[in-house]
C-alpha cells in the first residue's frame, strides 16, 4: 500500500513537470498583452514597446502595448492583478511600484502577494530640469531660491508615487527646502507645461529630458546619479550640492501571481537574452540607460530590497498621496 502510494506520487510528479514543460514549450500560442499603467511617450511605454517588439520576433507572436494610466499606476496594475495566470497579460512596472507599496497601503492589491516577477530591464538617471524663465542656473542656486519664496516654487511629476514625485520629495527634504508638488496623469503633459512654463520644476528622465535641454526648452541643472552622466560629463549631479541625494527610474516585467514557473522562467530568459545583446546595450547607453539582468529568484530579492528602501524615504520626506 505504501509502495502504492509512492508510486502514485511520483507519477503525478511526473505528469505536473512533463504538463509544465509542454506548456512552456507551446507558450506563446497566442497574442500577448503587455499593460502599461502609465501614459504613452513616457520611458515605460517606450522601453514596452521595444521588449514587445524584440520579444515578439524571439517568441514568433504578437506581444501587443495596452496602456492603462491613472492613479499613480493603480488603475493598471489593478488589471493585471485581476486577469488570468497564464502568461497572456504582463505588466510593464517601475519603481512607482515599489513606491506605491508604502504610499498607498489601500491599494486593491500587494505587489509581492499579487505579483510574481519576470525580469528587470533597464535602469536611467533622472535630470533636474527647470522652465528657463526660472532664474537659476545651478542647484545651489536653486536651493537658494527656493529657501527664500518657501513653497511658491512648484515642481511636475507624472504622478503621485511615481520616481518623479519621490525625486522631488527626496530633494526637498535633502536640501531642506519646500516645494509644491504638481502631479499630473502620465509624464506627457507634465512635460507639456515644464516646457510651456505653467510649472518650475520638474525631475524626469535623461531619456527623454536630454533632448529638450539641448533644444533649450528647458534647462538641465543636474544629473541624479551618485556619478556624472556618460552621455552629459559637464552636467554636474545634484549630489555635488546635495551630498548623497541619489534619485533613478528602473523598469521590468511582472506576471500576476500564480503564472506557471515554466512560462516565468521562459519570459525572463528571453528578457536577459535580449538586454545583454550588444547592439541592445549600445543603442541604449546612447539614451542614457542601463540594461539589468537577474534570474527570477534575484529580482524578487531586488524588489523586496527597493520596498524597503522607498519605504524609508516616504517615511522621512512625510510624502503623502494627493
Amino acid at each position: 500500500m505504501l509502495n502504492l502510494s509512492r508510486t502514485l506520487k511520483f507519477t503525478a510528479l511526473t505528469l505536473a513537470l512533463a504538463s509544465g514543460l509542454a506548456q512552456a514549450q507551446s507558450y506563446p500560442n497566442r497574442p500577448v498583452k503587455i499593460v502599461v499603467p502609465f501614459a504613452a511617450g513616457g520611458p515605460a511605454d517606450n522601453y514596452a514597446r521595444f521588449m514587445a517588439q524584440r520579444l515578439g520576433e524571439e517568441l514568433k507572436q504578437s506581444f501587443v502595448i495596452d496602456n492603462k494610466p491613472g492613479a499613480g499606476s493603480i488603475i493598471g496594475t489593478d488589471l493585471v492583478a485581476k486577469s488570468p495566470a497564464d502568461g497572456y497579460t504582463l505588466l510593464m512596472m517601475s519603481n512607482t511600484h515599489t513606491v506605491n507599496e508604502s504610499l498607498i497601503p489601500t491599494k486593491p492589491f500587494g505587489l509581492m502577494k499579487d505579483f510574481v516577477g519576470i525580469a528587470p530591464v533597464n535602469y536611467s538617471n533622472l535630470l533636474l530640469v527647470v522652465h528657463p524663465s526660472v532664474p537659476v542656473k545651478t542647484v545651489g542656486e536653486l536651493v537658494a531660491l527656493a529657501k527664500s519664496k518657501p513653497g511658491k516654487l512648484n515642481y511636475a511629476s507624472s504622478g503621485n508615487g511615481t520616481p518623479y514625485h519621490m525625486a522631488g520629495e527626496l530633494f526637498k527634504f535633502m536640501a531642506g527646502i519646500d516645494m509644491t508638488h504638481v502631479p499630473y496623469k502620465g509624464s506627457s503633459g507634465a512635460r507639456t507645461d515644464i516646457v510651456g512654463g505653467q510649472v518650475d520644476v520638474m525631475f524626469d528622465a535623461e531619456t527623454t529630458m536630454a533632448a529638450m535641454s539641448r533644444d533649450n526648452k528647458v534647462r538641465a541643472l543636474a544629473g541624479t546619479g551618485l556619478a556624472r552622466s556618460a552621455n552629459l560629463q559637464d552636467l554636474p549631479t545634484v549630489a555635488e550640492t546635495v551630498p548623497k541625494f541619489e534619485a533613478t527610474i528602473w523598469l521590468g516585467l511582472m506576471a500576476p501571481k500564480g503564472t506557471p514557473a515554466e512560462v516565468v522562467n521562459k519570459l525572463n530568459a528571453e528578457v536577459r537574452k535580449i538586454v545583454n545583446n550588444p547592439d541592445v546595450k549600445a543603442a541604449w547607453a546612447k539614451q542614457g540607460a542601463v540594461p539589468m539582468s537577474m534570474n527570477v529568484p534575484e529580482f524578487e530579492q531586488y524588489l523586496n530590497a527597493d520596498i524597503a528602501k522607498w519605504a524609508n524615504i516616504v517615511k522621512v520626506s512625510g510624502a503623502k498621496p494627493d
